[in-house]
């Protein structure tokens, strides 16, 4: 086995996160250590502002920290160029969120597939995977429906696929559960152990919901920018 394969997903070190409003400097994080395993659900909670948006923001690549290392999969990720940030999100990340972000002029199908056309997969792979994904998913008999048409959970469940549909390392999920009642939670979230676990990728999921941590591998909770 590579030693990429063998290293944790995504590891934060010694990590400092501030953000300025105006003339205020808000301390997002202050000197977070964490580490993530492959195939690992991993809950963070906390009141808002104690920094779970500002861990998944930089885990997804989609900021930088002030000071500290964000590595994943083995390879330090502070100073790559956008464009290669931009790469290893499309190739290695999944993104799951509260308001699933689905297009509504595709079909269930079309949504799950964007991601392997937008990286270039080949026609006949993509149709492949994609048809394991819905069916992965429960809803293969959904696959020509427009979102409009589906429940909340199932287009949590489409938004898990598509997430899930080019094999990432890591799935970054805000809040998945938030606008679910708790049957259709308790769903999802069986789904989301199930294929966190089926598929080796990591899940960090930021949530208030208790029937969320409940099921998670492990709970990291955050106060003020500081793991408790």
């Amino acid at each position: 086995m590579s030693a990429v394969a063998d290293s944790p997903v995504v590891e934060l070190r010694g990590v400092h996160k501030t953000y300025r409003l105006g003339t205020h400097v808000i301390p997002a994080l202050q000197g977070v250590d964490l580490t993530v395993q492959r195939g690992e659900l991993l809950a963070l909670t906390g009141p808002s502002g104690s920094g779970k948006s500002t861990i998944l923001n930089l885990s997804g690549l989609i900021d930088t920290p002030d000071s500290g290392d964000i590595v994943l999969g083995g390879q330090r990720v502070n100073d790559l160029t956008e464009e290669a940030r931009t790469l290893l999100r499309r190739d290695a990340l999944g993104f799951v969120f509260q308001s699933f972000n689905l297009v509504p002029v595709m079909t269930v199908a079309e949504n799950v597939d964007y991601p392997l056309f937008i990286a270039g997969v080949d026609a006949a792979e993509r149709k492949a995977r994609v048809a394991a994904q819905l069916e992965a998913v429960g809803l293969q008999d959904h696959a020509h429906h427009r979102p409009d048409a589906l429940s909340g959970g199932q287009r949590q469940r489409v938004a898990i696929a598509r997430a899930l549909v080019k094999r990432p390392r890591l799935v970054i999920a805000d809040e998945p559960t938030a606008s679910l009642d708790s049957h259709t939670a308790d769903q999802v979230l069986d789904l989301m152990r199930e294929r966190c676990h089926a598929e080796g990728a990591a899940f960090v999921i930021a949530t208030h919901d208790s029937r969320l941590t409940g099921r998670c591998d492990r709970v990291v909770a955050l106060l003020d920018g500081r793991l408790q």
